[in-house]
């Protein structure tokens, strides 16, 4: 007696949600991506005014001057939501915390040249303010933003901020023997050094900026765009000529995430910027006001850093983001 069994395949009903299928079509399965952020933000429920903030919702898209028919036509080229977005961090941070044992280990600073030294306790230990008031302003975009693909990057981003200020610290603890004298230095030149005034004057006016977009215009697109490739890259590639391999060590995650950041700000500025003549005109406006603002105020920075070069290697990295941004449809 022989007993046939035969297989039969079953066709799912539907392959994803209702409101991804009015969006991209029911014929493939959605990415996980797109389920976890299309469509997430509230438009019905918990829509009342605050007592402090009468002139807006909760979730009101008017927060900004940007005007978007469809505020999800912007989506994150990395593809990031929480568990995306933890794997790929969890896997730097391992990379990130083996160097600092290995610099830990073979008392790597020892041997570097106490000028290098004190040239990145000057320079790059200061940096940790400006991480902090990263994690700040994308906390703040996240507060108003409106768009849960907006609202999940700018959080990343902010924690990612958080990150680099401690990586920042640590390098800070190592250079004096995990004594805090580098980082109480680098506190005391943020506040009182004059190279670092103008930068901390544009920073705190960055804080009580009222529309979220230009937040992320004044942070993620121009401060961003000047500060990582003149101090963790040019002024690195310096410090490692000079005998400082072991700073480049410790900070290459910083290198990494701004090679990472620039994919998501170049699809941003091109949408915004694409989606109608008005936001083009605000967006530019607005790159031109910062770009001049945060300019004149990371010129004493690059002076200290590179000396009579400093001017030179900053209008470079100016040019360089005004190339990248043209690209994009922006200009200034």
């Amino acid at each position: 007696m022989s007993i046939e069994i035969s297989a039969k395949s079953i066709q799912p009903v539907r392959l994803t949600y209702g409101n991804l299928e009015e969006r991209f079509g029911g014929k493939k399965p959605a990415s996980r991506y797109q389920e976890a952020v299309y469509d997430v933000q509230p438009t019905a429920n918990f829509h009342y005014r605050p007592l402090w903030d009468k002139n807006h919702e909760i979730y009101d898209k008017s927060r900004t001057a940007i005007v978007m028919e469809d505020w999800y036509s912007f989506t994150d080229p990395r593809q990031y939501y929480y568990g995306t977005y933890t794997i790929a961090r969890a896997k730097q941070q391992d990379v990130a915390e083996h160097n600092f044992a290995f610099v830990d280990k073979r008392d790597l600073f020892d041997a570097m040249p106490e000028a290098v030294k004190q040239a990145t306790r000057e320079i790059l230990v200061p940096l940790r303010h400006v991480e902090w008031a990263a994690n700040m302003n994308n906390c703040q975009i996240t507060d108003e933003c409106y768009g849960a693909n907006f609202s999940a990057l700018a959080m990343f981003n902010a924690m990612d901020r958080l990150g680099m200020a401690q990586y920042v610290t640590r390098l800070g603890l190592l250079l004096d023997g995990n004594e805090e004298t580098a980082l109480d230095a680098g506190k005391q030149a943020w506040m009182e050094a004059p190279e670092w005034q103008k930068l901390r004057h544009a920073i705190e006016d960055m804080f009580v900026l009222d529309d979220w977009f230009e937040l992320m215009i004044a942070q993620n697109f121009v401060l961003d765009g000047l500060i990582f490739p003149l101090l963790y890259d040019r002024f690195e590639k310096k410090l490692t000529a000079e005998g400082g391999a072991t700073v480049a060590m410790l900070t290459e995650f910083m290198d990494d995430w701004y090679k990472e950041t620039v994919r998501w700000t170049n699809a941003l500025a091109k949408v915004t910027a694409k989606e109608s003549d008005e936001n083009k005109a605000l967006l530019s406006s607005w790159l031109s006001k910062w770009i001049n603002r945060l300019t004149e105020a990371v010129e004493p920075i690059a002076t200290k850093a590179f000396g009579a070069e400093g001017v030179n290697e900053l209008a470079e990295v100016k040019q360089e983001l005004l190339a990248r941004l043209a690209k994009q449809g922006l200009t200034v």
